[in-house]
């Protein structure tokens, strides 16, 4: 008889500890952008020498690989990253119109773009190409904080997007793109993917142990702070109303008539606290509290 076999344990997200969704990554990857659209530009107008680009950010999209392979048409560079030691993979996508006619300029063209078009980047793109990288692989350093653990760096290059093979083909991306405009030119526009796994390792804080709030118990009115506070105490024996011609005749001597109500009020703040008789303890007059409120 074939012993008996333990099914598998199963852990609730918040004992594994379970990391952000795509949706919970679309603000940071925002914000990033709103970094790179400062940064960027800098680097890139340094490629032509003239005055840096404005640069437009997108709003982050969801994608796969698959995904971004089918939207290859013509000739395109895609160039894999690494984010920090473990080299975390991101993906930057250009076309090749916008690289050519960049080049054209880099030699003193008017931005041309060759026609037809080459089935492969010549010697000279590929060297635009990598300085192009380094401009982004720079901003989005400097995006991230500039630290090792947050630095960027190129990693290799391939028009073949199933031969470069940066991440699986499957794999939940968020996709955000730039694009940049530069004065008599053309705008052109590049794109950064981002597998989960790097946007959480790059954009997302660890998480903190929680702390378990110790509630003190408030003091009562017989403990310190509020133990020894003063408070005037008024015991109201007589409360009497005259009429204004009375008042305003009153002269040193006159006699007023009143009578001691047999209840008392004691008042703190015009507010009535406990109400008492008036009595006499060891030759001096007292309230003795009735009801206390």
């Amino acid at each position: 008889m074939a012993p008996e076999t333990s099914p598998p344990a199963l852990h609730c997200a918040e004992l594994l500890g379970a990391g952000p969704s795509i949706g919970d990554m679309v603000r940071p990857l925002a914000k990033l952008g709103e970094k790179l659209a400062r940064t960027l530009p800098a680097g890139l107008g340094r490629l032509t020498g003239g005055d840096a680009p404005v640069v437009r950010i997108g709003i982050p999209a969801e994608g796969t690989l698959d995904s971004i392979a089918g939207e290859d048409v013509s000739l395109t560079a895609h160039s894999l990253m690494g984010l920090g030691p473990r080299r975390m993979p991101l993906l930057a996508t250009f076309e090749a119109a916008p690289v050519l006619r960049l080049l054209d300029r880099a030699f003193g063209g008017r931005g041309v773009v060759p026609d037809p078009m080459p089935s492969a980047f010549p010697l000279s793109a590929e060297l635009l190409l990598a300085r192009i990288e380094d401009a982004i692989a720079a901003a989005l350093s400097a995006g991230l904080g500039g630290d090792a653990t947050h630095r960027v760096s190129p990693l290799r290059r391939d028009t073949d997007l199933p031969q470069l093979a940066p991440f699986a083909p499957a794999e939940p991306l968020l996709r955000i793109v730039l694009e940049i405009e530069e004065a008599g030119t053309q705008p052109w526009s590049l794109a950064l993917a981002f597998p989960l796994s790097t946007l959480a390792a790059a954009l997302v804080v660890p998480r903190r142990q929680r702390r378990v709030a110790v509630r003190t118990p408030r003091p009562g009115p017989g403990e310190e702070p509020f133990a020894s506070m003063p408070l005037e105490v008024t015991a109201v024996l007589v409360d009497m109303s005259l009429p204004f011609s009375r008042l305003s005749a009153l002269r040193p001597g006159d006699v007023l008539p009143v009578t001691v109500a047999r209840s008392v009020p004691l008042r703190v703040d015009g507010r009535t606290i406990a109400t008492g008789t008036v009595g006499e303890v060891e030759d001096r007059v007292a309230v003795q509290l009735q009801h206390a409120f």
